[in-house]
């Protein structure tokens, strides 16, 4: 079955002929790369620096992390695009970005990161209210504060930096060396299986959802979903995953640079204190909402006239 873009227009992964269904390639990259990254990593992890994490060396756990992404995500992916589509350049639509398009979406980015703090300021104060009322809802909320506990305990030693050299590590583990594994895998091979079963749209959708649960964030989940589409949508809309590399790189970069000024302590603090700050919350959430609603129409509509006057131009 022929699958097409936004527009319309055939997608340029119709011309893949897959030795496997694209499903299975789906469902392979998925849990393959999840026992690899997840269960694997952390066996080696376990093995070079023992149970005692709190004593290894940040350094060290910096670069493992890092090879990890490298060796258990990036590797596997560009393996199992190679063994079942052979073009994995057309898999992972590896282009070099048009800098107008990175600047546009750019701008959507710059909306989103308030319009998430907002949302989550928001989701906050409606867990903590529904919590006092239901004790049900409050035992759901202090298992998920646990597992939220977790994965900022991880980040958290990750990210804490005495000189500008740890910083610039840190940069390349939580923001480079992500953007570039996380995209292969996910607008790459992922993204590019369900397109060859499904529309673009619900192709973007699943790619998000997994994208979203992947990260362990429970209380982030629907940001990241969010930003998982959006992400999907940049490499669809433009046929390159430089674009959506870049975007995944800035919105982890300012997630850090956010860090290194404010802290942990100042980052986290996203419990409503009063009705006034839930009435500032809620209002900013409601204009970013719509500047954003506003912003990605523009771009639909600019990409479809784009690609009507291309289709316009006289074959040579």
């Amino acid at each position: 079955m022929q699958r097409q873009n936004f527009f319309g227009k055939l997608s340029p992964v119709q011309s893949l002929n897959p030795v496997i269904s694209p499903g299975v390639v789906a469902f392979m990259a998925l849990v393959g790369v999840f026992i690899l990254y997840q269960v694997g990593g952390s066996v080696i992890t376990l093995i070079i620096f023992g149970f005692d994490l709190e004593k290894a060396n940040v350094q060290a756990l910096r670069i493992m992390t890092m090879a990890g992404q490298v060796l258990f995500i990036l590797l596997p992916a560009l393996l199992l695009a190679k063994y079942a589509y052979e073009d994995v350049t057309t898999v992972i639509r590896a282009s070099i970005p048009e800098l107008k398009d990175v600047a546009l979406f750019s701008i959507g980015l710059i909306i989103l990161i308030p319009l998430f703090q907002s949302y989550l300021y928001l989701q906050n104060y409606l867990i903590e209210s529904l919590a006092s009322q239901s004790e049900f809802i409050n035992s759901i909320k202090t298992m998920l504060d646990q597992l939220d506990k977790l994965v900022e305990s991880a980040y958290g030693d990750l990210l804490r930096v005495d000189n500008i050299f740890e910083g610039i590590l840190v940069i390349l583990v939580i923001a480079l060396t992500p953007a570039i594994c996380e995209e292969v895998l996910f607008r790459g091979v992922i993204q590019t299986s369900f397109m060859l079963r499904t529309r673009p749209y619900m192709a973007a959708f699943y790619t998000a959802l997994f994208f979203g649960l992947y990260h362990f964030n429970p209380y982030g989940l629907i940001p990241l979903v969010i930003l998982g589409f959006y992400l999907s949508y940049s490499v669809i809309i433009t046929d390159s995953i430089g674009v959506s590399m870049i975007l995944h790189f800035l919105n982890n970069f300012v997630s850090i640079i956010l860090f290194f000024i404010f802290g942990d302590e100042e980052m986290l603090q996203t419990g409503a204190t009063d009705n006034t700050n839930i009435s500032q919350h809620l209002l900013e959430f409601i204009i970013l909402g719509l500047i954003f609603t506003i912003f990605i129409t523009f771009i639909h509509r600019y990409y479809k006239k784009r690609l009507e006057a291309k289709n316009d131009l006289p074959q040579v």
